[in-house]
């Protein structure tokens, strides 16, 4: 993964101001785990995951002590706020109504911006307790604290698990904690990188030639070229956990990875991320399977 990394770091230098803060380069690159030693892709069922891999302690570390200062937080804020405001209108259409809900990985706070737009009541749920201070002073409930150890009185319309379900350390526990945390018919949605797409693109990248740099940029643009994910789901292996652990799917939406550029990206490369994306996101809501990143909406049975 060396290589990789070294290619990613170059596809966001060119694209970065020149008084841009050597912090947010690193940011782009190092994401909040380390690149992989090894992947290893399951030949049933295409999932791409990494072997070996972090302990749960370490894992939890990684997150609960990065703490980016309050201007990254808010630049984060506006940007993927455009990409949550959509997200939240698909929620709100598979639940049929305005409910309350939970975000797990509510981190800076966007998704639970648009949710309050979208008529929801969503609280947020983090490890990082810095962060949470920062989505508390937006006026946003927040609790401190992992999945697995939430304890709550109450039952939830819906929980959203968007970019970190990916991360976490045991995945059934975490839906089946999830499914006794919703209301009956509640719904779950979770959005994670598609593992299907980085199998599928990876080992062209490793080329040279044109066609092995169309197929870098469209990985970094999606921030799958180093893959710093624990577990890279395909939309049917996310489909059957799901089904396993008494759910039914109501919807799977293809799409791409939220917008990045901000203040400290040249104009050209916003108007390339913007482009690329916008045509990559209209072949990914027809065809799923093959998108950057899924979402997956299911309902709980009763």
């Amino acid at each position: 993964m060396r290589r990789e990394i070294e290619l990613l770091w170059q596809f966001h230098e060119r694209r970065l101001r020149p008084a841009t803060p050597p912090s947010r380069l690193r940011d782009r690159v190092a994401f909040s785990e380390h690149a992989p030693v090894r992947l290893v892709r399951c030949k049933d069922c295409g999932t791409v995951y990494r072997n070996p891999v972090e302990r749960t302690f370490e894992l939890t570390e990684i997150y609960a002590r990065d703490v980016p200062p309050e201007h990254v937080l808010a630049s984060l804020h506006a940007t993927q706020l455009h990409a949550q405001h959509a997200q939240a209108a698909r929620l709100r259409s598979v639940m049929g109504h305005a409910g309350g809900g939970l975000e797990i990985g509510s981190y800076a706070g966007a998704f639970l911006t648009a949710a309050r737009a979208e008529g929801m009541q969503f609280e947020g749920l983090d490890i990082n307790p810095a962060v949470n201070r920062f989505t508390r002073s937006r006026g946003f409930g927040v609790h401190d604290g992992a999945l697995e150890s939430f304890e709550c009185d109450r039952r939830f319309d819906a929980i959203a698990i968007w970019n970190t379900f990916d991360q976490l350390a045991e995945p059934r526990a975490a839906v089946n904690r999830a499914r006794s945390l919703l209301a009956a018919n509640g719904v779950l949605a979770i959005r994670v990188p598609n593992g299907a797409f980085y199998a599928a693109w990876a080992p062209l990248a490793r080329r040279s030639g044109a066609r092995a740099a169309i197929a870098r940029d469209l990985l970094a643009q999606n921030n799958l070229l180093s893959f710093p994910y624990r577990v890279g789901f395909t939309p049917a292996s996310l489909s059957s956990l799901l089904e396993q652990c008494g759910f039914e799917i109501a919807r799977t939406y293809g799409d791409v990875l939220v917008r990045i550029a901000d203040e400290c990206t040249r104009r050209w490369a916003r108007w390339e991320e913007m482009g690329i994306k916008r045509m990559q996101g209209v072949v990914a809501g027809r065809r799923p399977k093959t998108a950057p990143w899924f979402e997956i909406y299911a309902r709980r049975r009763r």
